[in-house]
């Protein structure tokens, strides 16, 4: 063993100087000093097992001075704007739930959150952006259920991989609506099953992406039914289609079916959440009729892979405390979507279980983007 006694000009810091930071940052010229002290030895015949014995030494340190260097960078967070960017159009649900939550944490993080909207191509370039930003904590991803996990069941190659990102938090879902036109002779999930057999020339639903598309077979299989997909532009357009009678049903997410139900155009037969939804607690989950079926999209925030593990933290700690507030809540609920904060690790879980899950629909139904 190399004693510390070797190397003069590293000692312990003064209790003025015990922050982690200066203490890592003053640390951080062990290996120059090692040098200059001769640990290393200025000879070239400095033999192999010196240069192990010495390797073996520095091992421990560096792991320590990883581990400073992360907790004083984690303390002094954040220092400059944070960009949280958003692979979507401004203005849709996504860009104002990232603007609700940026807005909160600038209070609580002491420094700007900016949304910065990079769309295209089914969120693919923000989420490559991002995916390849540097890993420091200033640039974090809203990601949506959409280019995290379903892109990854339908394009068999992506400039981006779930190992790109470390995930944060969730921040809320989307629960689903089974709807028929309210004219409809279908008023139930059963008189849904029942007008599939006795109407085969007119099973069709609406999807206004494959996101939708991969609900709707997933429910096709656990009804026993084979509704042919239609497609639409944007779930404004599957609703539509629904009243005009174009087709025969549709799941689409809450905030889009809000106006028709109102107006009383649209039935909605059951959610696809676990629970049933405030606003509506006239309609049933799925499972309540006997469907085990569970499925609601979903939004939160990632970072670039390498993100100091300190820092996703006190991320996810801000975050918790923004999706209790009073305020977010209720903007929330006006957009149709749940609050809903997990650990990194539960937000890895279900990311990895999901991809699993909608990889085998689209294959089995033979879904492909690309």
């Amino acid at each position: 063993m190399i004693p510390l006694s070797c190397f003069p000009a590293f000692t312990k810091p003064s209790l003025s100087e015990s922050h982690p930071g200066r203490w890592a940052r003053g640390s951080l010229g062990l290996l120059a000093m090692l040098g200059s002290h001769g640990a290393l030895g200025s000879d070239r015949s400095t033999s192999i097992a010196q240069s192990r014995c010495f390797a073996k030494f520095c091992a421990p340190w560096l792991m320590c001075l990883g581990v400073l260097a992360s907790i004083a960078q984690a303390a002094d967070y954040p220092v400059k704007p944070i960009t949280i960017v958003v692979g979507f159009s401004a203005g849709g649900s996504s860009d104002v739930i990232a603007r609700l939550v940026a807005e909160k944490l600038t209070t609580s993080l002491g420094q700007p959150v900016i949304v910065e909207n990079r769309p295209g191509v089914g969120s693919i370039v923000g989420a490559t952006y991002a995916a390849h930003a540097k890993p420091d904590g200033y640039t974090l991803l809203l990601g949506a259920s959409g280019p995290m996990v379903f892109n990854h069941a339908l394009y068999a190659k992506l400039p981006y991989t779930p190992q790109d990102f470390t995930p944060v938090s969730t921040l809320c879902t989307f629960p689903l609506l089974l709807l028929t036109a309210a004219n409809s002779p279908v008023k139930s999930v059963d008189d849904l099953v029942i007008f599939a057999k006795k109407n085969p020339e007119r099973l069709n639903y609406s999807a206004s992406s494959a996101s939708f598309q991969l609900a709707t077979e997933l429910l096709n299989k656990k009804l026993g039914t084979q509704f042919m997909h239609i497609p639409y532009k944007g779930s404004n357009d599957s609703v539509t289609a629904l009243i005009t009678g174009d087709v025969a049903m549709s799941l689409v997410d809450a905030g889009a079916a809000s106006p028709a139900l109102a107006g009383s155009r649209v039935r909605a037969l059951a959610v696809s959440s676990g629970e049933r939804l405030q606003d509506m607690p006239s309609v049933p989950t799925l499972s309540e009729l006997g469907i085990d079926l569970k499925i609601a999209f979903w939004t939160g925030i990632l970072a670039p892979v390498g993100t100091p593990q300190p820092i996703v933290k006190r991320l996810q700690e801000e975050i918790a405390r923004v999706l209790v507030n009073p305020e977010i809540k209720k903007r929330f609920a006006a957009l149709f979507v749940i609050p809903s904060s997990s650990t990194p690790e539960e937000f890895a879980q279900l990311i990895n279980q999901e991809i699993s899950l909608w990889r085998e629909v689209a294959r089995d139904n033979h879904i492909k983007a690309d």
